[in-house]
């Protein structure tokens, strides 16, 4: 299947000024710059530069250089380390306590402070704020500071608290306080590795190497990352040296990258799933189970994964990875049965139904058309609703449920738990969930509150036998994260897709 060029304006989210191509040595017109600069292609422009707000992975990418987070992973073993807390222990069932880095300072110069990370904890916790994130820390009751420590009060036992918090980006209260959420996402102040220069709406934003950073002087003394939402385009950028590295690739980008011997196509398995979530509440035909165990029924997966992934995907039973907490290797997988899909179809009274999937430019196209011609075999009409990736974002968050009746995405949690993935996704009430279950809403509850891994494992195998009786979702593969590189970029990316530049080299 050929895939059709999608040619996509990323909308404004952030109201910035235009920056001065100078402050990092880019010249506009042909992008000549200073050796220590890394110019990085990205498929969208991020929809925010608020590290309490949405954690996309493109707009991940940019704002995790300008915050230091509370913890960090060792990229290879997966274990926990200290950053912003250098140490940490659990003085009974519902209360920990984190020992914050001395002598951290925001790019303003003003000082990091145990009270900076429990505002950092207590603005996501906060409804008015409408964090995204929230279903990943709403099992903490408050933070505090406690001299120069962090104290963290969860409501339960919290096996899943380490793992998240280290997604926590730490930001400064008092400046958040003084400027509004608006003016701090348009212009923020943190303590990363590189500071917030300039950005141009829907285009790109640039950063400059920290001089006040505790951890050193990273490789890249500047980076620009560009929304290039065509991914011929990013390739292009790459063999024009245009760019040093780009990310979200596809396997015939990769294909193309190869032929190159300039280039290098950088690739690791995740924990992130391509899967397929279905609208159960205002989904039309996807309403009726018996559509949604036809849909299931219809895609090639084998196909999926060997003709248009070409070694860039593994199969999975669920909607989890082997990589994570709570993955049932004993769990049947989804089988490729057409036959069964279209008698399913018609028992439905669904035949020549329209279902609407939503998608965005950032998703590979070739899968979303190669999942409507499998659906069309089967008797269903799919109507492909693709938008800019914030607006995908804010119409499958809303809580009217009006997106259509499929959804295609990309998931990652960054935390290796099934905790970040089932509950979010399929919760009651949660902003990603077009499902309600009461049963599988207190089997994830209860599995959030058990320390014995055990028990929270048996708790996911129930949780994952509910999901695949009643199917609000589907998981289709095991993701591979694929960059393309030129020789200046020396860097091995992981499993959790940090994209911390401070870990590549530049030559």
């Amino acid at each position: 299947m050929r895939a059709k060029r999608l040619r996509a304006a990323v909308a404004a989210a952030l109201a910035v000024a235009v920056p001065t191509l100078a402050a990092c040595g880019i010249h506009p017109a042909t992008a000549e710059r200073d050796p220590g600069t890394l110019v990085i292609d990205t498929a969208n422009y991020p929809s925010t530069l608020d590290p309490g707000k949405q954690y996309d992975s493109d707009t991940y990418a940019v704002y995790r250089n300008i915050f230091d987070q509370l913890l960090r992973r060792d990229p290879r073993t997966h274990a926990l380390v200290p950053w912003i807390a250098t140490s940490w222990r659990q003085t009974d069932a519902t209360t920990w306590r984190f020992a914050i880095r001395r002598g951290v300072r925001f790019s303003d110069g003003s000082p990091l402070t145990a009270a900076d990370a429990a505002f950092s904890v207590n603005r996501i916790l906060d409804k008015k704020f409408a964090s995204q994130q929230f279903a990943n820390f709403s099992m903490i009751s408050r933070a505090t500071a406690d001299g120069g420590d962090l104290v963290i009060h969860t409501a339960q036992p919290a096996p899943t608290l380490l793992t998240y918090l280290t997604t926590l980006s730490v930001v400064p209260e008092r400046y958040v306080r003084k400027v509004g959420d608006e003016k701090f996402a348009a212009r923020p102040i943190g303590s990363g590795a590189y500071v917030f220069v300039s950005a141009t709406a829907g285009s790109q934003v640039e950063l400059r190497a920290n001089p006040l950073w505790w951890h050193g002087r990273p490789s890249a003394r500047a980076a620009v990352f560009r929304a290039v939402p065509n991914v011929a385009s990013r390739v292009v950028d790459l063999q024009s040296r245009k760019a040093d590295l780009a990310t979200g690739l596809t396997p015939d980008a990769a294909d193309q990258i190869k032929r190159d011997p300039r280039l290098a196509v950088l690739s690791t398995p995740t924990e992130r799933i391509a899967y397929l979530a279905f609208n159960t509440i205002k989904g039309g035909p996807a309403n009726d189970p018996r559509v949604r165990r036809a849909v299931a029924a219809a895609i090639d997966y084998r196909a999926l994964i060997e003709n248009l992934q070409r070694g860039y995907a593994r199969p999975i039973n669920s909607l989890l990875t082997p990589l994570a907490f709570g993955y049932d290797t004993k769990l049947p997988a989804a089988g490729y049965d057409p036959a069964a899909a279209r008698r399913l179809v018609a028992e439905a009274g669904a035949k020549g139904a329209t279902v609407v999937m939503a998608t965005s430019p950032s998703f590979n196209p070739q899968i979303v058309q190669a999942i409507q011609a499998d659906l069309a075999a089967v008797g269903l009409k799919v109507q492909i609703r693709s938008t800019d990736q914030p607006t995908y974002l804010k119409k499958v968050q809303d809580p009217g449920h009006d997106w259509g009746s499929i959804r295609f995405g990309r998931w990652s949690c960054s935390c290796l738990d099934a905790d970040g993935v089932i509950y979010p996704l399929f919760h009651t009430g949660g902003i990603w969930s077009s499902y309600t279950s009461p049963s599988f809403d207190r089997l994830v509850e209860q599995a959030r509150r058990v320390i014995d891994p055990k028990r929270r494992g048996a708790l996911y195998d129930q949780a994952f036998q509910v999901l695949a009786r009643d199917l609000p979702g589907l998981g289709l593969f095991q993701d591979y994260a694929i960059y393309g590189a030129n020789a200046r970029v020396s860097w091995t990316p992981d499993a959790q897709e940090s994209f911390f530049l401070d870990t590549m080299k530049v030559r």
